[in-house]
């Protein structure tokens, strides 16, 4: 039959529900991947859209067996295609390796036989001719865990109603991306960004040297547009962890502009030099806090965000903090 094409409902940033509307929320556990709505027309195919509405099936061809999964009831579902490490956690850089392979079948075929992708199904949007967009959450939820569908490469993660102080903090303790709280009599809204669901992603902080910076442009030309950051190896190395371009407002650009001019360098204080160019080197004197949401197998920061400037902390103290594989 045909289906019905569906954007996917975004979540809003936010915090956690108050504590008296605590039971009127459930929480699921947010893991880096991609986002897919998956049609599963019940003749034993399957499509996976993105949500720019990109058809990405033949990228991942080990989630093909899901097209017989209901045998022929047809399905609308909703869900993120994971990379995952040895604890199952995302590991975004190990996606990032299969995604935009749509159009190249006989790379995805191989990607996919050393580095296979998990879906994890959150939510059901159409089942057996039935449009369920309007019904609440806690049936659709009900109606996807009564599908049970378990795969080799496939899964309907848990969702915990109430508790969302614990389920945050077992996010943080497993060193998992962060929680969506959605509300329970919410309906589904395709394509729209929505306070009735609210993503709540874990931050780290960490103090970096900044050893470069690249111009802004428009109305930020003449003014740093990103920071090069780096922290120091045991053996007194300055090692390139990323840049980061937000977190200031124009005052605040100007300010670390003039700081900036004062520790102007010939040369690139990273050692090895990272791969980046139209940079004005400096000294590496200046030491910032940031917050970022994970690192990459390499070491480099993930959606960092300035903090401040940290004038208590020398250069050298950045060490404590390097990962492994950068030391």
């Amino acid at each position: 039959m045909s289906l019905p094409r569906v954007a996917p409902m975004l979540a809003t940033p936010g915090v956690l529900p108050s504590a008296a509307q605590d039971a009127r929320w459930a929480y699921e556990t947010k893991q880096d991947g991609q986002r897919a709505v998956v049609y599963l027309a019940g003749d034993g195919s399957v499509l996976l859209r993105a949500r720019s509405g990109e058809d990405i099936t033949a990228a991942y061809p080990e989630l093909a067996g899901l097209g017989t999964a209901l045998g022929d009831t047809p399905a609308v579902l909703d869900g993120e295609v994971l990379a995952l490490d040895a604890e199952g956690r995302a590991d975004f850089q190990a996606l990032q390796s299969r995604m935009g392979l749509a159009h190249a079948p006989g790379r995805a075929a191989r990607r996919a036989a050393g580095t296979p992708v998990h879906l994890a199904l959150f939510d059901v949007l159409h089942l057996g001719g039935r449009a369920l967009l309007r019904e609440p959450y806690r049936r659709r939820r009900a109606l996807l865990e009564s599908l049970e569908l378990a795969g080799p490469y496939w899964s309907t993660p848990g969702a915990l109603v109430g508790h969302g102080e614990r389920a945050l903090r077992a996010t943080r303790e497993h060193g998992l991306e962060g929680l969506v709280c959605k509300r329970l009599d919410s309906v589904y809204e395709p394509g729209v960004r929505s306070r009735s669901w609210i993503k709540i992603r874990n931050t780290r902080g960490v103090d970096v040297v900044v050893g470069g910076w690249q111009p802004g442009r428009g109305r930020l030309s003449g003014l740093p547009g990103s920071l090069l950051l780096g922290q120091f190896d045991a053996t007194g190395r300055l090692r390139y962890v990323g840049g980061v371009g937000t977190g200031w407002n124009e005052a605040e650009r100007a300010e670390l502009a003039a700081l900036l001019a004062g520790y102007a360098a010939p040369v690139c204080p990273f050692d090895p030099v990272p791969p980046v160019t139209g940079v004005h080197w400096v000294l590496p004197r200046l030491v910032g806090e940031v917050r970022y949401s994970t690192r990459t197998r390499s070491g480099l920061l993930r959606q960092p965000s300035w903090l401040r400037l940290r004038q208590d902390v020398t250069p050298e103290d950045s060490a404590a903090l390097l990962p492994e594989e950068l030391r």
